[in-house]
């Protein structure tokens, strides 16, 4: 089962390929502090599409969807309730 974990070690692969090896809580803003930029916010959307089956042509995007680990995660979570 995929869950929080998954997306820490990611959005941390994200920020350590950019040279940001700062603490990283599940609850820190990602792409609104500007920790992250737009491309990586696209990375993030690739990700979870890719591994959570999360379909943002139907959902639509809102990057305080995916600002915060704890926002992904709750993302995925919800992405299973739809239909």
């Amino acid at each position: 089962m995929k869950g929080i974990a998954e997306i820490h070690d990611f959005v941390q692969s994200l920020l350590t390929r950019i040279g940001d090896d700062g603490p990283l809580a599940n609850q820190d803003s990602l792409l609104v502090s500007g920790r992250l930029q737009s491309i990586d916010a696209v990375e993030i959307v690739v990700f979870l599409e890719e591994n959570f089956a999360i379909d943002f042509a139907e959902i639509g995007f809102d990057r305080e969807q995916i600002d915060s680990i704890n926002a992904i995660y709750a993302l995925t979570q919800g992405a299973g309730n739809r239909n």
